[in-house]
């Protein structure tokens, strides 16, 4: 009588720890790779739809100057699409109760009021300083976390972030076109979009909401407010009528539609970004991706006087934002490494 071991030399072999743990360890690894993979993707396709949707916005605020009025078709836009898909079956998102709705508001009320003054900012600020005044983000997002009680920064990240200040600060003084208005409405986007950045990164991890579904609260609880808005600064009813007159040129009514679209695309990857990585991380993405924005703001759509105070200014704001970029990066691998030696520490005490 033979074992079938003896003529199989592969018989048995699953059930050996040592090869079950080889095969847990390479699915563990891929699963991890594939996670690093739809983090980066999220990342990167936020941070070009951001790229674009600056230029976009920017090419339709020299034709129509009514932001809030855009705004509002952006969202509505967005809650149709959701609302569209949800009934043909593309999308699985949830009916928005009321419990959630309550929790989400505030989310709500940041996000569109960070949208609202970046808007009405980008009518009176040339696009590479307002990218470089929107890098402050970081720094308001360190002082948020130091008041909530999270571990202090590292002295890199703290003099990187100084440096974003400082470049701003040099290039303000040599921005020849400065709209002090258009300065202080960009300052204030900031300080709602940091808050905005922290709430959504707890309602995804408290709420377990997928992407689309945040979305879909984002855009209806924000409509009521923006509509007292419209009305509150008497936008309509020559919005609305300057709206229909432009449309009448194609130009304009293709890259009208195209912010609506854009509108809809840079929501969802915002969300995807914030909820699948971190709100530092979709920050330090709108830094890097402020590099290419600032080189083309000076060759695209016009408004930049080249002055060396300025791009000095712009320079040492860039830098700081690489700086601080590659800061946070090194000081996360770090943890991941102190995590991982932390774990692998009581199992080599049993074994010994």
């Amino acid at each position: 009588m033979q074992f079938k071991g003896a003529e199989d030399p592969e018989a048995g072999k699953a059930l050996l720890p040592s090869e079950t743990h080889s095969v847990k360890a390479v699915a563990l690894q891929r699963r991890d790779l594939s996670s690093k993979l739809g983090s980066l993707r999220a990342a990167l396709a936020y941070g070009i739809a951001s790229m674009a949707m600056v230029f976009i916005n920017k090419a339709v605020l020299l034709q129509y100057p009514h932001s809030m009025t855009l705004l509002v078709l952006q969202q509505l836009s967005t809650a149709g699409l959701i609302y569209v898909g949800k009934v043909l079956g593309l999308t699985n998102a949830k009916s928005m109760d009321w419990k959630t709705s309550k929790r989400l508001l505030p989310l709500s009320l940041f996000y569109n009021a960070n949208v609202a003054f970046a808007l009405a900012s980008l009518k009176g600020v040339n696009i590479p300083m307002y990218i470089a005044l929107k890098r402050l983000t970081p720094l308001a997002v360190l002082i948020v976390g130091l008041f909530l009680g999270k571990s202090k920064p590292s002295s890199q990240v703290t003099l990187s972030v100084l440096l974003i200040a400082l470049g701003v600060i040099i290039a303000a003084l040599g921005d020849f076109s400065f709209d002090p208005l258009g300065y202080m409405l960009a300052l204030t986007s900031v300080a709602f979009q940091t808050a905005y950045l922290v709430l959504v990164e707890r309602s995804a991890l408290e709420d377990g909401l997928s992407s689309i579904e945040l979305m879909l609260y984002n855009s209806i609880l924000s409509l009521p407010f923006l509509l007292l808005l419209v009305f509150g600064i008497k936008e309509l009813p020559f919005a609305g009528l300057l709206l229909l007159q432009k449309m009448q040129g194609f130009n304009f009514l293709l890259l009208f539609v195209f912010s609506l679209i854009m509108g809809i695309v840079l929501n969802y990857t915002m969300f995807l970004c914030t909820s699948v990585n971190s709100a530092l991380t979709t920050t330090i993405v709108g830094v890097l991706k402020g590099v290419g924005t600032t080189t083309l703001g000076f060759l695209v759509l016009g408004g930049v006087k080249v002055h060396a105070l300025n791009v000095t200014g712009l320079t040492i704001n860039t830098c700081g934002g690489i700086w601080y970029s590659l800061a946070k990066y090194n000081q996360k691998q770090k943890r991941k490494i102190v995590k991982q030696e932390d774990e692998q520490e009581p199992a080599s005490k049993w074994s010994s």
